[in-house]
């Protein structure tokens, strides 16, 4: 498989899980050029993902392991910008399939597909509808589900800030919050009660930053929150983890508690960037290789660590119940 650089080519993370081995691509398709870029386990496709750009991530797993990629720290890395395709080692069935694209990836199908002609067609026709529902997203400037920026319009807010900053560059931050937990509450209570608590969680966001912050929903489980000016460079890592601290409390949902955990990511301008979707995909990566913890604190960043004290629950009763 050739890795050579290609301006034209469509970039491919390959990942082979254990038990399942990639097909042997053919080196050239009508519906190509590609550029291969194979690696071993999910734990190294999450580091790649946090480092770089992919237009496309095809996961080849054994079926019962298809089933657990929802839950994969780096999941929504995956579904976010590139288009995700699962290979399963047995013919993937309707439900798993129906369970996988409900979450946002592109197509699910068995490792026995035909390498030379039928997947480079998936490949390339994933990519294409990825592009299509970006195009279509921009025509909203919030996110339905939750009423908060989607991630289009975060980036475009982003790099006309720094544009507007290039001479004299201020500091900004951008936090990603992974949630984990939402999957769960979706398998076991239903997509509308999962739905409920991402406006709840979107609530206690919006109302622990200032009204100059923007909050939006980059992901079903990533949030992240633009801090466009600040004094102290510690200031980003304190608000995240109030943040975070704040989606500790169990949400009250139709009479019950439902509780989430949070891991945070913080990319800091110019340091860690100077491009929006760079700034993202580093937040977004740091948070994705963080271990998520709610129930006896968090972890807001795998080098800084520091565990904090959960506060006390932001009001969300203007969240739906």
């Amino acid at each position: 498989m050739s890795t050579e650089a290609n301006p034209a080519a469509l970039r491919v993370l390959m990942v082979a899980c254990e038990g399942a081995a990639l097909p042997a691509v053919a080196a050239a398709s009508p519906f190509g050029p590609f550029e291969w870029h194979p690696c071993s386990g999910l734990d190294a496709a999450a580091e790649r993902l946090g480092a770089e750009r992919y237009d496309a991530v095809l996961v080849a797993a054994r079926t019962v392991d298809a089933r657990q990629l929802p839950n994969w720290s780096a999941f929504s890395l995956a579904v976010a910008d590139p288009a995700l395709l699962v290979l399963t080692t047995d013919e993937p069935g309707a439900d798993l399939a129906m369970l996988l694209a409900r979450r946002g990836v592109q197509d699910v199908l068995p490792l026995a597909v035909d390498a030379a002609d039928a997947l480079p067609r998936a490949l390339r026709l994933a990519v294409e509808r990825k592009a299509q529902d970006r195009v279509a997203r921009k025509a909203y400037a919030t996110d339905l589900m939750t009423g908060l920026r989607n991630q289009s319009q975060l980036v475009e807010h982003v790099d006309q800030l720094i544009a507007l900053r290039q001479r004299e560059p201020a500091p900004m931050a951008l936090i990603a919050l992974r949630v984990e937990g939402l999957a769960s509450v979706e398998a076991r209570l239903g997509r509308e009660v999962a739905n409920v608590v991402r406006r709840k969680i979107a609530v206690r966001l919006r109302v622990g930053v200032r009204a100059s912050d923007v909050v939006a929903s980059v992901s079903v489980d990533v949030f992240a929150v633009l801090l466009s000016k600040f004094q102290d460079p510690k200031d980003a890592e304190r608000v995240a983890a109030k943040l975070a601290a704040a989606l500790h409390p169990p949400f009250s949902i139709s009479g019950g508690d439902v509780a989430v955990a949070a891991a945070i990511g913080v990319a800091h301008y110019p340091q860690d960037g100077t491009a929006a979707a760079v700034l993202l995909r580093r937040a977004v990566g740091l948070a994705a290789s963080t271990p998520a913890q709610g129930r006896s604190g968090f972890v807001s960043h795998p080098a800084r660590g520091g565990r904090g004290k959960p506060a006390a629950a932001a009001n969300d009763e203007t969240g739906d119940s």
